[in-house]
Protein backbone atom coordinates (compact mmCIF):
# COMPACT_ATOMS: atom_id res chain seq x y z
CA UNK A 1 0.00 0.00 0.00
CA UNK A 2 1.45 3.78 -0.40
CA UNK A 3 0.13 6.68 0.55
CA UNK A 4 0.97 10.19 0.57
CA UNK A 5 3.26 11.16 3.56
CA UNK A 6 0.97 13.12 5.77
CA UNK A 7 1.03 16.01 7.59
CA UNK A 8 -2.01 18.00 9.43
CA UNK A 9 -2.93 19.90 6.42
CA UNK A 10 -1.07 18.00 3.59
CA UNK A 11 -4.08 16.76 0.69
CA UNK A 12 -3.18 12.97 1.05
CA UNK A 13 -4.72 9.99 -1.24
CA UNK A 14 -3.78 5.91 -1.12
CA UNK A 15 -3.44 3.76 -3.89
CA UNK A 16 -3.03 0.20 -2.87
CA UNK A 17 -1.54 -1.64 -5.78
CA UNK A 18 1.06 -0.56 -8.31
CA UNK A 19 -1.39 -1.52 -10.98
CA UNK A 20 -4.37 0.47 -9.57
CA UNK A 21 -5.49 3.84 -12.42
CA UNK A 22 -7.40 5.04 -9.12
CA UNK A 23 -7.24 6.15 -5.63
CA UNK A 24 -9.16 7.07 -2.21
CA UNK A 25 -9.28 10.72 -1.08
CA UNK A 26 -7.90 10.39 2.73
CA UNK A 27 -8.96 13.79 4.15
CA UNK A 28 -11.60 14.33 6.34
CA UNK A 29 -14.58 15.17 4.28
CA UNK A 30 -12.49 15.44 0.96
CA UNK A 31 -11.08 17.70 -1.28
CA UNK A 32 -12.29 20.94 -3.17
CA UNK A 33 -11.41 20.87 -7.05
CA UNK A 34 -7.73 22.46 -7.72
CA UNK A 35 -6.33 20.80 -4.59
CA UNK A 36 -2.94 19.67 -6.33
CA UNK A 37 -1.38 16.40 -4.43
CA UNK A 38 2.27 16.64 -3.22
CA UNK A 39 2.89 14.09 -6.70
CA UNK A 40 1.50 17.06 -8.61
CA UNK A 41 -2.34 15.56 -9.76
CA UNK A 42 -4.65 18.50 -9.19
CA UNK A 43 -8.17 17.42 -8.37
CA UNK A 44 -10.45 18.92 -11.50
CA UNK A 45 -13.93 18.38 -8.81
CA UNK A 46 -14.61 18.71 -5.72
CA UNK A 47 -13.72 14.47 -4.65
CA UNK A 48 -15.27 13.59 -1.08
CA UNK A 49 -13.48 11.61 1.67
CA UNK A 50 -13.28 8.26 0.66
CA UNK A 51 -14.22 8.27 -3.07
CA UNK A 52 -11.97 7.93 -6.12
CA UNK A 53 -9.87 10.07 -8.24
CA UNK A 54 -8.64 9.26 -11.99
CA UNK A 55 -4.52 8.80 -11.05
CA UNK A 56 -4.16 9.05 -15.18
CA UNK A 57 -6.58 9.53 -17.97
CA UNK A 58 -8.83 6.53 -18.46
CA UNK A 59 -10.48 6.21 -21.82
CA UNK A 60 -14.08 4.94 -22.09
CA UNK A 61 -14.28 1.12 -22.19
CA UNK A 62 -10.98 0.91 -20.12
CA UNK A 63 -10.49 -1.01 -17.28
CA UNK A 64 -10.64 1.41 -13.83
CA UNK A 65 -8.92 -0.55 -11.31
CA UNK A 66 -8.43 -0.95 -7.78
CA UNK A 67 -6.73 -3.42 -5.14
CA UNK A 68 -5.11 -4.57 -8.32
CA UNK A 69 -7.91 -5.57 -10.20
CA UNK A 70 -10.73 -4.42 -12.29
CA UNK A 71 -13.62 -3.13 -10.66
CA UNK A 72 -14.88 -2.21 -13.99
CA UNK A 73 -15.21 -0.29 -16.71
CA UNK A 74 -15.11 3.69 -17.52
CA UNK A 75 -19.03 4.58 -19.43
CA UNK A 76 -16.97 7.77 -20.73
CA UNK A 77 -13.88 9.08 -21.01
CA UNK A 78 -12.04 9.81 -17.24
CA UNK A 79 -9.30 12.94 -16.90
CA UNK A 80 -6.71 12.15 -14.34
CA UNK A 81 -7.77 14.13 -11.17
CA UNK A 82 -11.64 13.61 -11.92
CA UNK A 83 -13.86 12.13 -9.11
CA UNK A 84 -14.61 8.16 -10.53
CA UNK A 85 -17.92 7.90 -8.64
CA UNK A 86 -20.37 5.01 -9.22
CA UNK A 87 -22.84 6.96 -12.29
CA UNK A 88 -19.07 6.75 -14.46
CA UNK A 89 -18.32 3.07 -13.61
CA UNK A 90 -19.77 -0.30 -15.78
CA UNK A 91 -19.95 -2.95 -13.27
CA UNK A 92 -18.23 -6.11 -14.66
CA UNK A 93 -19.81 -9.48 -14.66
CA UNK A 94 -19.34 -11.84 -11.33
CA UNK A 95 -16.47 -14.34 -11.74
CA UNK A 96 -17.95 -17.63 -13.98
CA UNK A 97 -17.95 -20.44 -11.00
CA UNK A 98 -16.99 -23.12 -13.86
CA UNK A 99 -13.56 -21.59 -14.57
CA UNK A 100 -12.11 -20.36 -11.24
CA UNK A 101 -8.86 -22.32 -9.99
CA UNK A 102 -8.94 -23.96 -6.84
CA UNK A 103 -5.91 -24.60 -4.48
CA UNK A 104 -3.32 -23.77 -7.25
CA UNK A 105 -1.86 -21.03 -4.32
CA UNK A 106 -2.61 -22.42 -1.16
CA UNK A 107 -0.54 -20.59 1.18
CA UNK A 108 2.26 -22.08 3.34
CA UNK A 109 1.50 -22.47 7.13
CA UNK A 110 2.15 -19.50 9.45
CA UNK A 111 4.64 -20.28 11.73
CA UNK A 112 2.82 -21.52 15.14
CA UNK A 113 2.18 -18.44 17.66
CA UNK A 114 2.32 -20.14 21.02
CA UNK A 115 2.64 -18.76 24.51
CA UNK A 116 -0.80 -16.60 24.03
CA UNK A 117 -3.87 -17.30 26.57
CA UNK A 118 -7.13 -15.77 27.59
CA UNK A 119 -9.38 -16.16 30.43
CA UNK A 120 -12.56 -18.41 29.11
CA UNK A 121 -15.41 -20.56 30.87
CA UNK A 122 -14.61 -24.43 29.77
CA UNK A 123 -17.53 -26.73 29.68
CA UNK A 124 -17.63 -30.21 29.92
CA UNK A 125 -17.06 -31.22 26.06
CA UNK A 126 -13.97 -28.92 25.68
CA UNK A 127 -15.42 -26.07 24.07
CA UNK A 128 -14.62 -22.45 26.08
CA UNK A 129 -16.94 -19.63 26.55
CA UNK A 130 -16.11 -15.63 26.76
CA UNK A 131 -19.61 -15.43 28.32
CA UNK A 132 -21.44 -17.22 31.37
CA UNK A 133 -24.90 -16.13 30.15
CA UNK A 134 -28.00 -18.52 30.27
CA UNK A 135 -29.55 -18.87 27.11
CA UNK A 136 -33.59 -20.07 26.68
CA UNK A 137 -34.83 -21.20 23.38
CA UNK A 138 -38.20 -20.68 21.86
CA UNK A 139 -39.69 -23.46 19.31
CA UNK A 140 -42.11 -20.66 18.02
CA UNK A 141 -42.85 -16.81 17.85
CA UNK A 142 -45.72 -17.36 19.34
CA UNK A 143 -44.36 -17.80 23.07
CA UNK A 144 -41.88 -14.73 22.44
CA UNK A 145 -43.94 -12.23 24.63
CA UNK A 146 -44.37 -14.71 27.92
CA UNK A 147 -40.94 -15.03 28.16
CA UNK A 148 -39.44 -11.92 27.58
CA UNK A 149 -41.93 -11.30 30.89
CA UNK A 150 -40.13 -14.32 31.90
CA UNK A 151 -36.83 -12.76 31.93
CA UNK A 152 -37.72 -9.21 33.15
CA UNK A 153 -38.18 -11.34 36.14
CA UNK A 154 -35.77 -13.96 35.91
CA UNK A 155 -33.46 -10.91 35.90
CA UNK A 156 -34.86 -8.65 38.89
CA UNK A 157 -35.35 -11.92 41.26
CA UNK A 158 -32.72 -14.03 40.23
CA UNK A 159 -30.12 -12.75 38.58
CA UNK A 160 -28.57 -11.07 41.88
CA UNK A 161 -28.12 -14.05 43.80
CA UNK A 162 -25.86 -15.21 40.82
CA UNK A 163 -22.87 -13.38 40.41
CA UNK A 164 -20.74 -15.37 38.41
CA UNK A 165 -23.78 -15.47 35.69
CA UNK A 166 -23.64 -12.15 33.41
CA UNK A 167 -27.28 -12.34 31.97
CA UNK A 168 -30.42 -14.02 30.87
CA UNK A 169 -30.75 -13.67 27.04
CA UNK A 170 -33.67 -14.88 25.07
CA UNK A 171 -33.28 -17.20 21.63
CA UNK A 172 -36.21 -15.67 19.97
CA UNK A 173 -37.31 -15.69 16.47
CA UNK A 174 -40.06 -15.93 13.75
CA UNK A 175 -40.19 -19.36 12.95
CA UNK A 176 -41.57 -22.77 14.22
CA UNK A 177 -44.88 -22.36 12.79
CA UNK A 178 -47.15 -20.67 9.26
CA UNK A 179 -43.32 -22.40 8.11
CA UNK A 180 -43.16 -25.23 5.35
CA UNK A 181 -41.13 -27.34 7.96
CA UNK A 182 -40.48 -30.35 5.69
CA UNK A 183 -38.87 -28.43 3.08
CA UNK A 184 -35.33 -29.06 1.85
CA UNK A 185 -34.69 -25.85 2.37
CA UNK A 186 -36.32 -25.50 6.28
CA UNK A 187 -32.67 -27.48 7.29
CA UNK A 188 -31.31 -23.96 7.65
CA UNK A 189 -33.68 -22.44 10.33
CA UNK A 190 -33.41 -25.72 11.92
CA UNK A 191 -29.97 -26.33 12.08
CA UNK A 192 -29.50 -22.96 12.91
CA UNK A 193 -31.72 -23.06 16.22
CA UNK A 194 -30.30 -26.56 17.12
CA UNK A 195 -26.70 -25.24 17.05
CA UNK A 196 -27.74 -21.75 18.96
CA UNK A 197 -28.44 -23.35 21.73
CA UNK A 198 -24.93 -25.69 22.10
CA UNK A 199 -23.05 -22.01 22.18
CA UNK A 200 -19.91 -22.34 24.35
CA UNK A 201 -21.43 -19.09 26.05
CA UNK A 202 -24.23 -20.75 27.02
CA UNK A 203 -22.08 -23.21 29.47
CA UNK A 204 -24.38 -26.39 28.44
CA UNK A 205 -27.30 -25.21 30.58
CA UNK A 206 -30.43 -25.72 28.03
CA UNK A 207 -33.95 -24.92 28.33
CA UNK A 208 -37.05 -24.80 25.65
CA UNK A 209 -40.29 -22.91 26.22
CA UNK A 210 -42.88 -24.02 23.01
CA UNK A 211 -46.40 -23.81 23.04
CA UNK A 212 -47.39 -27.20 22.05
CA UNK A 213 -49.18 -27.22 18.58
CA UNK A 214 -46.31 -25.80 16.42
CA UNK A 215 -44.78 -27.68 13.65
CA UNK A 216 -41.50 -27.35 15.32
CA UNK A 217 -41.50 -29.22 17.84
CA UNK A 218 -39.43 -28.13 21.03
CA UNK A 219 -37.68 -31.73 21.18
CA UNK A 220 -35.87 -31.16 18.26
CA UNK A 221 -33.96 -28.57 19.57
CA UNK A 222 -32.71 -30.45 22.42
CA UNK A 223 -29.42 -32.54 21.91
CA UNK A 224 -29.96 -36.77 22.49
CA UNK A 225 -31.09 -37.71 25.60
CA UNK A 226 -32.08 -33.97 27.11
CA UNK A 227 -35.47 -34.80 27.70
CA UNK A 228 -36.55 -32.57 30.78
CA UNK A 229 -35.34 -28.90 29.70
CA UNK A 230 -38.91 -27.83 28.24
CA UNK A 231 -41.79 -25.83 29.24
CA UNK A 232 -45.21 -26.23 27.06
CA UNK A 233 -47.35 -23.14 27.53
CA UNK A 234 -50.60 -25.57 26.69
CA UNK A 235 -49.81 -27.89 29.58
CA UNK A 236 -52.79 -28.73 30.82
CA UNK A 237 -51.14 -28.48 34.18
CA UNK A 238 -51.02 -24.58 34.39
CA UNK A 239 -53.39 -22.99 35.71
CA UNK A 240 -52.98 -19.34 34.05
CA UNK A 241 -50.29 -17.31 32.91
CA UNK A 242 -48.83 -17.36 36.36
CA UNK A 243 -48.48 -20.41 36.76
CA UNK A 244 -46.23 -20.67 33.65
CA UNK A 245 -44.20 -18.04 34.04
CA UNK A 246 -43.36 -19.48 37.29
CA UNK A 247 -42.37 -22.82 35.80
CA UNK A 248 -39.89 -21.08 33.35
CA UNK A 249 -38.28 -19.34 36.46
CA UNK A 250 -37.95 -22.69 38.77
CA UNK A 251 -36.56 -24.06 35.16
CA UNK A 252 -34.32 -21.03 34.20
CA UNK A 253 -33.21 -21.12 38.35
CA UNK A 254 -31.94 -24.66 38.75
CA UNK A 255 -29.44 -23.51 35.39
CA UNK A 256 -28.49 -20.28 36.71
CA UNK A 257 -27.38 -22.14 39.73
CA UNK A 258 -24.99 -24.51 37.43
CA UNK A 259 -23.86 -21.73 35.42
CA UNK A 260 -22.98 -19.38 38.71
CA UNK A 261 -20.25 -22.50 39.53
CA UNK A 262 -18.73 -21.90 36.05
CA UNK A 263 -14.91 -19.85 37.01
CA UNK A 264 -12.77 -18.29 34.33
CA UNK A 265 -9.87 -20.42 33.81
CA UNK A 266 -6.64 -19.72 31.59
CA UNK A 267 -6.56 -21.41 28.13
CA UNK A 268 -4.73 -21.10 25.14
CA UNK A 269 -5.38 -18.71 22.22
CA UNK A 270 -6.38 -21.85 20.57
CA UNK A 271 -9.22 -22.25 22.23
CA UNK A 272 -11.15 -18.93 20.68
CA UNK A 273 -13.63 -19.00 18.01
CA UNK A 274 -13.67 -15.74 16.39
CA UNK A 275 -16.38 -14.34 14.08
CA UNK A 276 -15.40 -11.84 11.58
CA UNK A 277 -18.13 -9.22 9.94
CA UNK A 278 -18.30 -6.28 8.52
CA UNK A 279 -21.13 -3.78 7.99
CA UNK A 280 -21.48 -0.08 6.71
CA UNK A 281 -18.66 -0.22 5.02
CA UNK A 282 -17.20 2.19 2.98
CA UNK A 283 -13.81 2.64 0.88
CA UNK A 284 -11.55 2.63 3.71
CA UNK A 285 -13.01 -0.64 4.64
CA UNK A 286 -10.27 -2.63 2.88
CA UNK A 287 -7.54 -0.11 3.72
CA UNK A 288 -7.58 0.20 6.99
CA UNK A 289 -9.78 -1.52 9.30
CA UNK A 290 -10.00 -4.75 7.06
CA UNK A 291 -6.10 -5.49 6.94
CA UNK A 292 -6.05 -5.08 10.20
CA UNK A 293 -8.41 -7.37 11.13
CA UNK A 294 -7.29 -9.68 8.74
CA UNK A 295 -3.14 -9.21 10.19
CA UNK A 296 -4.84 -10.04 13.47
CA UNK A 297 -6.78 -13.20 11.99
CA UNK A 298 -3.37 -14.43 10.91
CA UNK A 299 -1.98 -13.83 14.55
CA UNK A 300 -4.90 -15.96 15.69
CA UNK A 301 -4.73 -18.89 13.22
CA UNK A 302 -1.35 -19.14 14.05
CA UNK A 303 -1.75 -19.45 17.48
CA UNK A 304 -4.37 -22.59 16.48
CA UNK A 305 -7.83 -20.54 16.74
CA UNK A 306 -11.14 -20.80 14.62
CA UNK A 307 -11.82 -17.63 12.78
CA UNK A 308 -14.64 -17.58 10.51
CA UNK A 309 -15.51 -14.70 7.91
CA UNK A 310 -18.71 -15.01 6.06
CA UNK A 311 -21.22 -12.52 4.22
CA UNK A 312 -21.73 -14.64 0.52
CA UNK A 313 -23.01 -11.37 -1.78
CA UNK A 314 -19.25 -9.67 -0.11
CA UNK A 315 -17.14 -12.52 -1.54
CA UNK A 316 -18.77 -13.64 -4.63
CA UNK A 317 -17.07 -10.93 -6.74
CA UNK A 318 -13.52 -11.78 -5.00
CA UNK A 319 -14.09 -15.21 -5.15
CA UNK A 320 -11.60 -16.12 -7.54
CA UNK A 321 -8.97 -15.04 -4.69
CA UNK A 322 -10.43 -17.61 -2.46
CA UNK A 323 -10.93 -20.70 -4.22
CA UNK A 324 -6.82 -20.15 -4.93
CA UNK A 325 -6.28 -20.09 -1.25
CA UNK A 326 -8.70 -23.33 -0.35
CA UNK A 327 -6.47 -25.89 1.46
CA UNK A 328 -7.62 -28.63 -0.63
CA UNK A 329 -9.53 -29.55 -3.58
CA UNK A 330 -12.67 -29.98 -1.41
CA UNK A 331 -12.98 -26.83 0.58
CA UNK A 332 -12.54 -25.15 -2.91
CA UNK A 333 -15.41 -26.95 -4.53
CA UNK A 334 -17.15 -25.67 -0.83
CA UNK A 335 -16.86 -22.47 -1.74
CA UNK A 336 -17.90 -22.80 -5.42
CA UNK A 337 -20.78 -24.98 -4.07
CA UNK A 338 -22.29 -22.30 -1.89
CA UNK A 339 -21.41 -19.29 -4.07
CA UNK A 340 -23.63 -21.16 -6.62
CA UNK A 341 -26.34 -21.84 -3.81
CA UNK A 342 -26.40 -18.27 -3.02
CA UNK A 343 -26.67 -17.02 -6.67
CA UNK A 344 -29.96 -19.51 -7.43
CA UNK A 345 -31.77 -18.37 -4.17
CA UNK A 346 -31.12 -14.57 -5.58
CA UNK A 347 -32.76 -15.66 -8.70
CA UNK A 348 -35.42 -16.92 -7.59
CA UNK A 349 -36.31 -13.57 -5.67
CA UNK A 350 -35.65 -11.33 -8.69
CA UNK A 351 -32.36 -10.20 -7.62
CA UNK A 352 -28.39 -10.49 -8.45
CA UNK A 353 -25.65 -9.76 -5.70
CA UNK A 354 -25.65 -5.52 -7.03
CA UNK A 355 -28.58 -5.50 -4.51
CA UNK A 356 -25.97 -5.70 -2.03
CA UNK A 357 -24.78 -2.45 -1.86
CA UNK A 358 -26.45 0.47 0.17
CA UNK A 359 -27.10 3.90 0.18
CA UNK A 360 -23.75 3.97 3.23
CA UNK A 361 -21.83 2.36 1.23
CA UNK A 362 -21.81 4.40 -2.14
CA UNK A 363 -21.67 7.66 0.16
CA UNK A 364 -18.52 5.96 1.86
CA UNK A 365 -17.26 5.00 -1.72
CA UNK A 366 -17.80 1.80 -2.65
CA UNK A 367 -18.60 2.03 -6.36
CA UNK A 368 -20.11 -1.20 -6.59
CA UNK A 369 -20.15 -5.09 -4.92
CA UNK A 370 -17.20 -5.90 -6.53
CA UNK A 371 -15.36 -2.99 -4.98
CA UNK A 372 -17.06 -3.97 -1.84
CA UNK A 373 -15.88 -7.55 -2.15
CA UNK A 374 -12.55 -6.81 -2.79
CA UNK A 375 -12.43 -4.74 0.15
CA UNK A 376 -14.66 -7.33 2.36
CA UNK A 377 -11.93 -10.56 1.85
CA UNK A 378 -9.20 -8.83 3.22
CA UNK A 379 -10.27 -9.63 6.54
CA UNK A 380 -9.56 -13.00 6.00
CA UNK A 381 -5.69 -12.75 6.21
CA UNK A 382 -3.58 -14.35 3.94
CA UNK A 383 -3.50 -18.32 5.72
CA UNK A 384 -5.25 -21.10 3.62
CA UNK A 385 -8.92 -21.38 3.95
CA UNK A 386 -9.20 -24.42 6.17
CA UNK A 387 -13.01 -25.24 5.58
CA UNK A 388 -16.40 -23.92 4.73
CA UNK A 389 -19.10 -24.02 6.72
CA UNK A 390 -23.54 -24.19 5.94
CA UNK A 391 -25.69 -21.33 7.08
CA UNK A 392 -25.65 -22.47 10.60
CA UNK A 393 -23.48 -25.70 10.46
CA UNK A 394 -21.06 -26.20 13.30
CA UNK A 395 -17.66 -25.33 13.10
CA UNK A 396 -15.46 -28.71 14.09
CA UNK A 397 -12.27 -27.33 12.43
CA UNK A 398 -9.75 -25.16 13.03
CA UNK A 399 -8.22 -22.38 11.20
CA UNK A 400 -9.43 -19.85 8.59
CA UNK A 401 -13.14 -20.72 7.62
CA UNK A 402 -15.91 -19.32 5.30
CA UNK A 403 -18.79 -19.78 7.10
CA UNK A 404 -21.87 -19.12 4.34
CA UNK A 405 -24.18 -17.16 5.27
CA UNK A 406 -26.13 -13.61 3.81
CA UNK A 407 -24.35 -10.08 4.37
CA UNK A 408 -27.38 -9.21 7.06
CA UNK A 409 -25.41 -7.73 10.12
CA UNK A 410 -27.72 -9.36 12.25
CA UNK A 411 -28.47 -12.80 10.39
CA UNK A 412 -25.11 -13.02 10.33
CA UNK A 413 -24.39 -12.28 13.59
CA UNK A 414 -27.38 -15.30 14.41
CA UNK A 415 -25.47 -17.56 12.00
CA UNK A 416 -21.92 -17.16 13.18
CA UNK A 417 -23.22 -17.86 16.94
CA UNK A 418 -24.70 -21.19 16.01
CA UNK A 419 -21.53 -22.06 14.21
CA UNK A 420 -20.01 -21.50 17.30
CA UNK A 421 -18.63 -18.22 17.34
CA UNK A 422 -17.87 -16.53 21.16
CA UNK A 423 -16.78 -12.73 20.09
CA UNK A 424 -17.36 -10.95 17.10
CA UNK A 425 -15.06 -8.45 15.50
CA UNK A 426 -17.13 -5.78 13.55
CA UNK A 427 -15.61 -3.26 11.08
CA UNK A 428 -17.89 -0.05 10.09
CA UNK A 429 -16.93 2.26 8.29
CA UNK A 430 -20.06 4.57 8.25
CA UNK A 431 -20.88 3.70 11.72
CA UNK A 432 -23.62 0.74 13.55
CA UNK A 433 -24.34 0.27 17.07
CA UNK A 434 -25.12 -3.08 16.41
CA UNK A 435 -24.09 -5.65 19.09
CA UNK A 436 -24.92 -9.09 20.05
CA UNK A 437 -26.61 -10.19 23.95
CA UNK A 438 -24.99 -13.45 23.71
CA UNK A 439 -21.24 -12.78 22.40
CA UNK A 440 -18.85 -9.73 22.49
CA UNK A 441 -18.44 -7.36 19.83
CA UNK A 442 -15.32 -5.06 19.08
CA UNK A 443 -16.57 -2.82 16.71
CA UNK A 444 -13.30 -1.34 14.69
CA UNK A 445 -13.79 1.77 12.86
CA UNK A 446 -12.27 2.50 9.05
CA UNK A 447 -11.67 6.09 9.46
CA UNK A 448 -9.98 8.15 13.06
CA UNK A 449 -13.21 10.88 12.66
CA UNK A 450 -15.49 8.49 13.07
CA UNK A 451 -13.71 6.76 16.07
CA UNK A 452 -13.50 10.03 17.25
CA UNK A 453 -16.82 11.14 16.65
CA UNK A 454 -18.40 7.90 18.32
CA UNK A 455 -16.09 7.79 21.20
CA UNK A 456 -18.46 5.93 23.31
CA UNK A 457 -19.80 3.39 20.18
CA UNK A 458 -16.41 2.34 18.80
CA UNK A 459 -13.63 0.17 20.23
CA UNK A 460 -10.70 0.17 18.27
CA UNK A 461 -9.75 2.81 15.48
CA UNK A 462 -8.02 1.53 12.44
CA UNK A 463 -8.07 4.71 10.84
CA UNK A 464 -4.49 5.20 11.86
CA UNK A 465 -3.60 3.03 9.07
CA UNK A 466 -4.98 5.94 7.05
CA UNK A 467 -3.30 9.05 8.90
CA UNK A 468 0.42 6.97 8.93
CA UNK A 469 0.31 7.02 12.51
CA UNK A 470 0.55 3.29 12.75
CA UNK A 471 1.17 0.57 10.61
CA UNK A 472 -1.13 -2.54 9.64
CA UNK A 473 1.28 -5.00 11.64
CA UNK A 474 1.28 -2.60 14.58
CA UNK A 475 -2.77 -1.97 14.59
CA UNK A 476 -3.13 -5.94 13.86
CA UNK A 477 -0.79 -7.12 16.64
CA UNK A 478 -3.03 -4.17 18.97
CA UNK A 479 -6.06 -5.92 17.59
CA UNK A 480 -5.55 -9.57 18.52
CA UNK A 481 -4.20 -8.31 22.46
CA UNK A 482 -7.51 -6.59 22.47
CA UNK A 483 -9.26 -9.48 21.67
CA UNK A 484 -7.48 -11.80 24.03
CA UNK A 485 -8.53 -8.80 26.83
CA UNK A 486 -12.34 -8.70 25.64
CA UNK A 487 -12.15 -12.68 25.48
CA UNK A 488 -11.41 -12.79 29.01
CA UNK A 489 -13.50 -9.84 30.73
CA UNK A 490 -11.26 -7.74 31.75
CA UNK A 491 -12.27 -5.34 28.70
CA UNK A 492 -15.91 -4.79 28.15
CA UNK A 493 -16.64 -3.65 24.53
CA UNK A 494 -18.63 -0.39 24.18
CA UNK A 495 -22.48 -2.58 22.96
CA UNK A 496 -22.37 -4.85 26.09
CA UNK A 497 -21.13 -1.51 28.61
CA UNK A 498 -24.35 -0.06 27.20
CA UNK A 499 -26.62 -3.19 26.25
CA UNK A 500 -26.89 -2.38 22.97
CA UNK A 501 -27.67 -6.04 21.51
CA UNK A 502 -29.75 -6.44 18.34
CA UNK A 503 -32.58 -9.53 17.88
CA UNK A 504 -31.14 -12.69 16.62
CA UNK A 505 -32.59 -13.21 13.02
CA UNK A 506 -33.40 -16.60 11.64
CA UNK A 507 -32.72 -16.92 7.92
CA UNK A 508 -35.11 -19.00 6.58
CA UNK A 509 -35.27 -19.96 2.53
CA UNK A 510 -37.84 -22.50 2.56
CA UNK A 511 -41.36 -20.73 2.27
CA UNK A 512 -43.55 -19.42 4.69
CA UNK A 513 -47.23 -21.34 4.67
Amino acid sequence: MKHQTPTAEQPRYIKLNARDNVAIVVNDFGLPAGTRFPCGLELKSFVPQGHKTALVDIDEGAAIIRYGEVIGTAKSKIAAGEWVDEPRIEMPDAPDLDKLEISTAVPAPLPPLEGYTFEGYRNADGSVGTKNVLGISTSVQCVKGTLEYAIKRIRAELLPKYPNVDDVVALTHAYGCGVAISAPDAVVPIRTLQNLALNPNFGGEILVVGLGCEKLAPERLLPEGVSDSIVRMQDEAFDGFGAIVDAIMTQADARLAQLNKRQRETCPASDLVIGLQCGGSDAFSGVTANPAVGFAADLLVRAGATVMFSEVTEVRDAIQLLTRRAINEDVGRALVREMAWYDAYLARGGADRSANTTPGNKKGGLANIVEKSLGSIVKSGSSAIAGVLSPGEKAKTKGMLFAATPASDFICGTLQLASGMTLQVFTTGRGTPYGLAAAPVIKVATRSELARRWKDLIDFDAGRIATGEMTIEETGWELFKLILDVASGRTKPWSDHWGIHNDLTLFNPAPVT
